[in-house]
């Protein structure tokens, strides 16, 4: 008797595993068949300053995973490159800005950690529209003074990455053989010189 009871058990628990697997699985595989990408990236100089301006645009899954609860990790990488003709592209300098989504379902609460350097700041947003909006687009984002920067051709990269931050812990463990990156993109800006001709001011 008690070891019936025992295979009933854990056959009931292999069904919770399995319905739990389809449930969640399709969550590791938004990146395999993304259509994410980033719009032209910007760049403006302004007062010696080199600024930056790019944004993406989102999947509808992005927006239902927040709003059932899962956070996100959006990481953007900005970096500036010297063009040669002869040698590679030279990595010059950058940054990195890293955004954490979370959202309470519950209470209708979305909130933001946005990272750069050793300063986090928290944002709270009244809807979801509006930090998804927010999250996607680095607008004006200064990258670098250019007072030390040689003279030369040069281009902005853009990186985006997006991680899954948080899913229930039973998931977790019994997928932990697959990735939780979701997507991987970059885009590069025109190139440009620097200082700028009189006719790129």
């Amino acid at each position: 008797m008690q070891a019936h009871i025992s295979s009933m058990f854990k056959n009931k628990k292999i069904f919770i595993y399995c319905l739990l697997i389809f449930t969640f699985c399709p969550l590791f595989f938004t990146g395999s068949a993304h259509s994410y990408n980033i719009n032209n990236v910007s760049v403006i100089i302004n007062n010696n300053e080199l600024y930056v301006i790019a944004s993406i645009n989102p999947e509808s899954r992005f927006k239902e995973n927040i709003a059932e609860g899962i956070s996100k990790e959006l990481t953007f990488y900005i970096d500036l490159f010297r063009v040669w003709k002869i040698w590679p592209d030279e990595f010059v300098r950058g940054k990195t800005i890293t955004r954490i989504l979370k959202s309470d379902p519950i209470k209708r609460e979305y909130y933001a950690l946005n990272t750069e350097g050793n300063v986090t700041a928290e944002k709270r947003f009244k809807d979801i529209d509006s930090m998804i909006s927010w999250a996607f687009n680095i607008a004006d984002y200064k990258l670098t003074d250019l007072k030390d920067i040689e003279s030369g051709k040069y281009f902005v990269k853009v990186t985006v990455e997006s991680n899954i931050r948080k899913l229930p812990p039973l998931i977790g463990y019994f997928l932990f053989f697959l990735s939780e990156k979701e997507f991987s993109i970059s885009t590069n800006s025109l190139k440009f010189m620097i200082p700028p001709k009189p006719d790129d001011k």
